[in-house]
């Protein structure tokens, strides 16, 4: 099998080996952008143009676009993640010293390697961008397919073990080389004016649809279904961003890749318990004390049974969970994010209501990292925890039974539930008799509880000092209660980055804690739905103005309604008469009333109304013609009635 495996391609060294065409297509794409504010370097070589800009991979703060493309590129690249865990791909010693250094550089170096598959999707050269990436694509998927079908056998997981470990990679890797075909196509067909390119906005169009319905009257909603209320409610105005996306996407193939490898390590070891079984038992013939040594061998064998056997099902429990606790991330991203879009802050300790800037912008470059790694290790952590509650268990519940003392361990576990059910029936017993004898009756009969007001006082006192002493003894065990507890829930959500294990006052010791609060807060000033828009309607009246003219700001287009219709066109006629007060005179009512045959009474009336629409229509054109040679903007028009 070795001999096998030396005719293959290494991985790790085929990692090596596409530094070399990774850095040549980011000199390339390079190469293609401008940029937008020259060097002194473009001086002196004039013929660069300013050319050679920077390559972005991603936009891992605003751009919605593409975001499976990149989840499946983040899919390629796990693989290589997971690999950073071990020290295979590091092909020289190095001090421990170093260690640090080396880790970073091998990151650096991977981050490198896969750099292109990002770049080829987010460069505005499509047509250059989707040429390289197919070529890139194919090159790692002949590689791949190649060392998976010429070496499949591994030591951990069998003769199929890399097709089982690399599928989720290959199978990405064939998606991106779908996309790239496509963005190929699409380039050449709007090269040959087939197709239309989209138009890059601010704004997406889930955006304007949140936005649309925070400016509705809110309408009666319909109960919702348990699936729903209970699991994920699924909003189509919401989008998770890229990186969110791609987080995801290589904690789900890092859950799957360490389920496996531990499943076949610890079958690995259990098969090594055998081995020293079989080894007791030949130690056991040849001794003479063969009673202690078969005594120890027994609970040896079933100690190997009943581990196996746990471990086994605590696999799948624990690898459970996580893919959970990673979909609920998801949902909690969701519901913070709306919370603070609502203005909400609340939900967060308070010290954490204005975090740092330079923190939130940092706490975006480490959250995606440092998710993966904290669900990859809690799954571990909660998978020994799991485990260890299994042999308690088994060992204080089920093999009492199948061992014939069933009696003896029944015995035992209802003096331990008396034990506790006297307890906790001691402590609802005082909470019920301050809530009958000691509490002043309801203030009104609608009142959902009494007042906060004490009755009966030297009865209350008296109750008071008897049970203190007895509160001391129970204070002991609620003591190693709550330290139990505290342990089980903060070992269980080691991996829930957006909750802290810490006590009050205490959370800003939990760094994941502190780099999930500082990434929403950044995506929240960034990517605000209300703020998005806003910008997006400043930038298009921005254009306008250095488009068209002044009255361009009142659109002729026909709107839906009526009403939107009818107020445009006052505003448009407020808006003109305010620049052209003359044209007060020539209004069609005011001319009907003022050659209209009227009586004597009549005319003597409405004369001073008329005489007084001049003089304000003359002041306002003087004002006018005052106000638009100092600036161009709207005169303020300040009329005094007259007195009579």
């Amino acid at each position: 099998m070795e001999q096998m495996c030396h005719n293959g391609i290494s991985i790790e060294f085929f990692l090596h080996l596409s530094l070399i065409p990774s850095v040549v297509i980011v000199a390339v794409l390079s190469f293609l952008q401008r940029r937008v504010q020259l060097l002194p370097i473009d001086r002196r070589l004039p013929f660069l143009e300013g050319r050679f800009a920077i390559v972005v991979p991603l936009d891992s703060i605003g751009s919605l676009s593409n975001r499976w493309s990149y989840g499946f590129a983040f899919g390629a690249v796990s693989s290589s993640v997971l690999l950073l865990f071990s020290e295979r791909y590091i092909s020289f010693d190095f001090p421990p010293w170093a260690r640090a250094v080396v880790y970073l550089v091998g990151a650096l170096e991977v981050g490198l390697v896969y750099f292109p598959f990002f770049a080829c999707l987010s460069t505005p050269f499509r047509g250059a961008g989707a040429t390289l990436g197919i070529l890139y694509s194919l090159a790692w998927i002949i590689v791949t397919l190649w060392d998976t079908i010429s070496c499949p056998a591994g030591k951990v997981l069998g003769k199929y073990q890399k097709l089982i470990v690399q599928w989720p990679g290959i199978l990405s890797l064939l998606f991106l080389l779908g996309r790239f075909t496509y963005m190929l196509v699409k380039a050449i067909r709007i090269h040959l004016q087939l197709q239309q390119e989209d138009p890059e906005e601010l704004m997406q169009q889930h955006q304007v649809q949140h936005v649309k319905r925070l400016l509705r009257k809110p309408v009666h909603s319909e109960p919702v279904h348990w699936v729903q209320r209970r699991l994920y409610d699924w909003d189509p105005n919401f989008k998770f961003p890229n990186r969110i996306i791609g987080t995801a996407v290589i904690s789900l193939i890092g859950i799957y890749t360490i389920t496996l490898a531990d499943y076949s390590l610890s079958d690995l070891a259990f098969d090594q318990l055998d081995l020293w079984k079989n080894t007791l038992e030949h130690l056991a013939a040849s001794c003479n004390q063969s009673e202690t040594v078969e005594s120890m061998i027994l609970h040896l064998e079933e100690f190997t049974y009943v581990a196996r056997k746990s471990w086994l099902a605590t696999t799948i429990f624990a690898s459970l969970t996580s893919v959970v606790y990673t979909f609920h991330v998801l949902a909690c991203y969701r519901k913070h994010l709306k919370r603070l879009w609502a203005g909400q802050k609340g939900f967060l300790p308070e010290k954490f209501h204005k975090p740092s800037s330079a923190v939130s912008v940092a706490a975006i470059a480490r959250y995606s990292g440092w998710q993966i790694a904290f669900t990859l290790w809690g799954y571990l952590i909660v998978h020994f925890v799991q485990f260890l509650f299994a042999l308690l268990f088994v060992y204080l519940l089920v093999l009492p039974v199948q061992h014939g003392r069933a009696v003896a361990m029944l015995t035992n576990l209802g003096i331990i539930l008396l034990t506790i059910g006297l307890v906790v029936f001691l402590v609802i017993l005082q909470v019920v008799l301050v809530q009958f004898f000691f509490l002043q009756d309801k203030i009104s009969p609608t009142d959902k509880q009494k007042p906060l007001a004490l009755d009966n006082r030297k009865a209350f006192h008296c109750f008071n000092y008897f049970f203190f002493f007895y509160n001391v003894v129970m204070g002991l065990s609620n003591c190693i209660l709550r330290l139990l507890s505290t342990v089980m829930v903060g070992t269980w959500l080691v991996s829930r980055i957006d909750r802290t294990i810490m006590q009050r006052g205490y959370e800003t010791m939990d760094p994941g804690y502190s780099t999930w609060i500082g990434m929403i807060f950044a995506d929240h000033h960034h990517n605000n739905p209300s703020m998005v828009c806003f910008c997006q309607l400043l930038v298009s009246n921005t254009l306008e103005r250095h488009s068209a003219t002044v009255y361009s700001t009142f659109s002729n287009t026909p709107s839906d309604s009526s009403v939107n219709s009818r107020a445009r066109k006052r505003w448009t006629l407020f808006y003109t008469l305010l620049r052209n007060p003359p044209l007060i005179l020539l209004r069609k009512h005011h001319l009907t009333s003022s050659s209209s045959p009227s009586s004597s009474s009549s005319q003597s009336d409405s004369r001073q109304p008329d005489q007084e629409t001049v003089v304000r229509t003359w002041v306002m054109a003087s004002q006018a013609q005052n106000s638009q040679a100092a600036s161009r903007l709207p005169p303020e028009i300040t009329v005094t009635p007259a007195e009579d």
